[in-house]
């Protein structure tokens, strides 16, 4: 890969367009390279996968048998349907734990470019593993937690790049797109998997060799796009980066000092709470979309998929027409806007009769509509409030953000399943987080915020 010796001090964005422009498409292209993952795997076909293996291994072999509650995999007494909330759990915890450690060594190196390439490079070869896991869950289970551990180790990295190749003028476009064309890398490998497993019989394979399928293929593709992202990228190092290799005890000892110097910035610490809130509705209504079409409203796999696809391709429209209404309303109430509508369509879930297939596609297009542009703009608001230099270490605090509010809202997703053995009831609690984190948000005050840090307030907020 790149080396350390290309990396150049912090100096933000280059003042040459033509530049930037290119840095911009190859950052574009890892969030091309990586929504595999979270599109195929996690949103479509790991939770029905996992929950088979598990009710497979309690002789419950069909849907129906496994919806009984007083099924119990022996672990604290999990039900088999809760494995797969129990197991992301899990993950988002160690993320929560180690997430500070990676965002400090990463601003404490002068190499970006490395640990990308090897975070995701490691999260692919987990996926791919999922392809050679077939005896019982405990492996699916450890492969998958791992791949979900690396996969957000990456995206902080990731992150880290923003506020170096995008003007603040430019930073709500540049998310914009990036979620935007991830979309639609996802959603055309989605395609591919849709046809893989509506067709699994006459290929002559089960539905779950179909899904090892697409789960190595997933990997390919990540690792294969994160080499072609990188090239066009240059690495950039702040006053924290040091000469030798990054320590862990330094890198924490700098993170504590990161986290007492942040009460200077009382807009920052409002919107990241604001996110941990709003955002656990809308991860928890992406992670948990498959099992609760496949076990709550007894949709077969191939409408599920159909339905995720044309989220995918609604979503990469959506994105870039919220970033055209954040031209005229601003960031900030683009995405409050947002939250209103997050808000109906949960609401409208609850209510959802099973066996509705064209309500429940109805329900993914107002997903579509909005999924992009809460994200993407969210990343670009809090990219604004980040003093320079110091990007992946308060990306890192994002993404534990992120992951501290998936935690939660997979925490109660879990109680809820093992309580009933299904996630109708979980899904009506969603609408209390898009409301508290709409009010957090509509409290923060990002002009103030902006200056406070010493960055350059964009001509609209």
């Amino acid at each position: 890969m790149t080396e350390a010796s290309e990396a150049t001090a912090h100096s933000g964005p280059s003042p040459d367009p033509t530049q930037r422009r290119r840095e911009q498409r190859g950052w574009y292209l890892y969030d091309w390279a990586n929504s595999v993952f979270i599109t195929s795997v996690v949103t479509v076909l790991i939770g029905p996968y996992l929950s088979g293996l598990a009710c497979s291994s309690v002789g419950a072999d069909t849907a129906e048998a496994c919806l009984d509650p007083g099924l119990s995999l022996g672990l604290f007494g999990l039900h088999p349907n809760a494995l797969y909330p129990a197991l992301t759990t899990a993950a988002i915890l160690l993320q929560i734990l180690l997430l500070p450690v990676v965002g400090s060594m990463v601003d404490h190196s002068r190499n970006k470019k490395r640990w990308l390439f090897w975070l995701a490079f490691s999260g692919s070869a987990a996926t791919v593993g999922l392809y050679f896991a077939t005896d019982g869950y405990l492996v699916a289970s450890a492969l998958f937690v791992l791949a979900n551990l690396l996969y957000g180790f990456s995206i902080v990295v990731y992150h880290a790049f923003l506020p170096e190749i995008s003007t603040a003028d430019e930073r709500d476009r540049v998310s914009v797109a990036g979620w935007g064309i991830g979309y639609l890398g996802g959603a055309l490998l989605l395609v591919v998997h849709l046809v893989l497993v509506l067709n699994a019989d006459a290929l002559g394979i089960d539905a779950g060799h179909a899904a090892r399928i697409a789960f190595a293929s997933c990997g390919v593709w990540w690792v294969g796009f994160t080499i072609l992202s990188l090239r066009p990228l240059r690495n950039r190092y702040g006053a924290l980066a040091l000469g030798g290799r990054p320590r862990v005890g330094a890198s924490l000892r700098q993170f504590g000092r990161t986290l007492k110097d942040m009460r200077k910035y009382p807009n920052t610490i409002l919107f990241l709470v604001a996110f941990i809130f709003f955002n656990d509705g809308v991860q928890a209504a992406i992670r948990y979309a498959a099992p609760f079409a496949t076990q709550d409203l007894g949709l077969d796999q191939g409408i599920l998929i159909t339905t995720i696809l044309i989220i995918q391709f609604v979503a990469f429209g959506g994105a870039f027409a919220t970033g055209w209404l954040a031209r005229y309303l601003g960031a900030k109430n683009t995405v409050l806007a947002t939250l209103v509508v997050w808000g109906g369509l949960v609401a409208a879930a609850y209510f959802l009769p099973a066996g509705n297939v064209p309500m429940f596609i109805a329900l993914g297009v107002g997903i579509g509509l909005v999924l992009g542009g809460t994200q993407s703009l969210a990343r670009s608001l809090f990219s604004q409030l980040i003093p320079k230099g110091r990007e992946a270490e308060y990306f890192s605090l994002y993404q534990i953000s992120d992951k501290g509010s998936t935690f939660l809202g997979s925490l109660a997703v879990t109680v809820a399943v093992s309580m009933t053995g299904g996630y109708r009831v979980a899904v009506v609690s969603l609408i209390a987080f898009f409301i508290i984190g709409g009010l957090l948000l509509w409290r923060t005050r990002m002009e103030e915020g902006i200056r406070a840090v010493g960055n350059e307030v964009p001509a609209r907020l």
